[in-house]
């Protein structure tokens, strides 16, 4: 029941806003603004025109009036503003006001400017229609560019790789990689000369001393010897040494230090008896 009056209602309103135009006393917009030479009709249908737009702009902030609905209404709102616009031009045309120089701009009802796309403009839900919300998605700023000071700042001796050595990290793959590519050369000189028919020595006998070494510079041998097998088992990076003279101690020093001394002594005393 409640259809079928508002069906009647509007029935009725469409024949009494026919009968209006009819009698003349509504008179009716013309098509074409440029039709009507009147000032102040022109005037009088321009704020026609703006109430229709205030109507249909309430009316599509609902969003459960649908897609289709909502697009329909925001053409019809695009089509009034462009007829308000052509009014105002024929307003102006007659000496009236310039409406669209001092105008205010198209604002929603959050405040904000309508947005638009090349004069088409959205209103209500239909910014929020699918399709419609990635025309105004704003891309982000880019990131601002850093100036030759701010680039320079972290320049340092790292930046030129002067400190690449200082890690430790650096230095145990080189020896790694080395110790890998002398091992290959000596397998293939192995191999080329097993090819060749000479026979090698696996166990190389060292050089025998020609002065051999006793007491502590002796255990200092060993000594080196033994850390320089800890860091090098393959003994292919550590170069061999043969002392041929005997390294003296610290105390074979100190003990040759003073018997000069008492050298000195002797001769100093013997020179002052004489």
């Amino acid at each position: 029941m409640a259809r079928n009056a508002e069906k009647a209602m509007t029935t009725l309103a469409r024949w009494r806003a026919a009968k209006e135009v009819e009698s003349g006393e509504k008179e009716r917009r013309p098509y074409l603004a440029s039709e009507c030479h009147s000032l102040p009709k022109c005037e009088k249908f321009r704020l026609e025109i703006i109430r229709e737009i205030s109507k249909k702009v309430a009316q599509i902030q609902n969003a459960g009036l649908g897609e289709f609905r909502i697009r329909d209404l925001n053409d019809e709102i695009n089509k009034l503003l462009r007829e308000k616009r052509h009014w105002e031009n024929q307003i102006s045309a007659l000496g009236g006001p310039h409406y669209r120089r001092y105008g205010p701009k198209m604002f929603d009802a959050e405040g904000r400017e309508v947005p638009g796309n090349r004069g088409y403009k959205y209103f209500g839900a239909a910014k929020d229609l699918p399709g419609v919300r990635e025309l105004f998605e704003q891309d982000p700023p880019p990131p601002p560019r850093k100036t030759r000071a701010e680039l320079m700042k972290d320049i340092d001796a790292e930046y030129y790789g002067y400190r690449d050595d200082e890690d430790g990290v650096l230095i145990p793959l080189e020896e790694k990689i080395e110790r890998a590519a002398l091992q290959k050369a000596v397998q293939e000189w192995r191999e080329k000369m097993a090819r060749d028919g000479r026979i090698i020595d696996e166990e190389e006998e060292d050089d025998d001393e020609i002065y051999p070494l006793s007491g502590p510079a002796r255990e200092a041998a060993e000594d080196a010897k033994t850390r320089a097998a800890e860091n090098d088992p393959l003994g292919l990076l550590a170069p061999r040494f043969t002392a041929h003279v005997p390294v003296p101690t610290q105390q074979d020093v100190q003990e040759a230090l003073l018997r000069k001394r008492k050298q000195e002594l002797l001769q100093k005393y013997a020179g002052v008896a004489n």
